[in-house]
C-alpha cells in the first residue's frame, strides 16, 4: 500500500512535536534536579536570590526598625526595634557617646538617651524599679556620658563626636536574673571627635573607652509609647564605665 506524500508529512509533524516535547522535559528536569541538589550553574539565572534577615517582628515593615529616624538629624544614633541582644548593644554604646554640639543641647541629648531605659525587672515593685532607673540614668551621666565641661569646650569648637564598637563583646550573666533575659554587654568604644581648628577647617581625632551595659530583651522590657516598639524588644537597663559588674 502506497502512502500519499500529504500523510508522510504529517506523520512526520507529529514525531518531531513529539521529540521535542521529550526534549524540553528532559531540560527542564535536568534544570530542576540542579536547582534541588544544590548545584550551581554560571548562568545568572540559576542563582538562588539572597534569603531575607529575620526580624524581631516580621509583620512590621521595615520602616519600623528604628524607633525614630529623625533623630539622626540631630547627630544622635537612632535606637533598633530588635530582640537581638548583640545589635542592640553595639547601638547602645555607640548612642551613649555620639552627639553633634551644633545641633542640638546636652540635656535635650541626654534626656534623648532616657528613652532608651527600661525598668529593672528584678525588683519585685513598681516603686523600687522606677527609683532603679533613675539611679541608673544618673548614673550613665555621673560615670558614663561626655561631661558637661568637656561637651562646652568642643561646643567652642563647633565640635562632634562619633562612637562605634566596632569589636568584639564580652558577655557576662546578670546576677539574680531568674528570666534570664538580661545580659551585659562590654567592649572598646572608638570616639571620634571633630572640630574646627579657627580656619574653617576641620581636625579629628581618636579616642577609645571601655564601655558595659545592661540590657533586658524579653518579657518585662517597656516599650517607647506611641512607637513600633513592643514589650519584649531590648532596652537599656544600665550603663557603666569599664568592665564592673551590678
Amino acid at each position: 500500500m502506497t502512502t500519499s506524500p500529504n500523510n508522510r508529512s504529517r506523520r512526520g509533524l507529529a514525531w518531531a512535536i513529539i521529540g521535542g516535547a521529550v526534549l524540553l522535559v528532559g531540560i527542564l528536569a535536568i534544570i530542576l534536579a540542579a536547582i534541588f541538589s544544590g548545584g550551581s550553574t554560571p548562568t545568572q539565572t540559576e542563582t538562588a536570590p539572597p534569603q531575607a534577615t529575620p526580624t524581631a517582628h516580621p509583620t512590621n515593615p521595615a520602616v519600623d526598625e528604628f524607633v525614630d529616624t529623625s533623630v539622626i538629624d540631630k547627630g544622635w544614633v537612632p535606637e533598633p526595634i530588635t530582640t537581638d541582644p548583640e545589635t542592640y548593644i553595639r547601638a547602645a554604646l555607640a548612642a551613649a557617646s555620639t552627639f553633634d554640639t551644633q545641633l542640638s543641647t546636652r540635656p535635650k541629648w541626654l534626656a534623648y538617651l532616657d528613652t532608651w531605659f527600661t525598668p529593672d525587672t528584678r525588683y519585685a515593685s513598681e516603686e523600687d524599679r522606677q527609683s532603679d532607673m533613675q539611679a541608673s540614668q544618673l548614673e550613665m551621666r555621673q560615670g558614663v556620658v561626655l561631661p558637661e565641661a568637656e561637651w562646652d569646650s568642643l561646643a567652642n569648637e563647633d565640635g562632634r563626636v562619633v562612637a562605634a564598637a566596632t569589636g568584639d563583646i564580652e558577655y557576662s550573666d546578670v546576677p539574680d536574673d531568674e528570666s534570664g533575659a538580661m545580659r551585659i554587654g562590654t567592649a572598646d568604644v572608638v570616639l571620634t571627635f571633630t572640630s574646627e581648628d579657627g580656619t574653617g577647617s576641620e581636625t579629628s581625632y581618636e579616642d577609645s573607652v571601655r564601655v558595659s551595659v545592661q540590657v533586658l530583651c524579653g518579657d518585662g522590657s517597656v516599650p517607647m509609647p506611641n512607637t513600633a516598639q513592643q514589650a519584649g524588644d531590648c532596652k537599656v537597663v544600665r550603663y557603666f564605665s569599664g568592665s564592673l559588674e551590678p
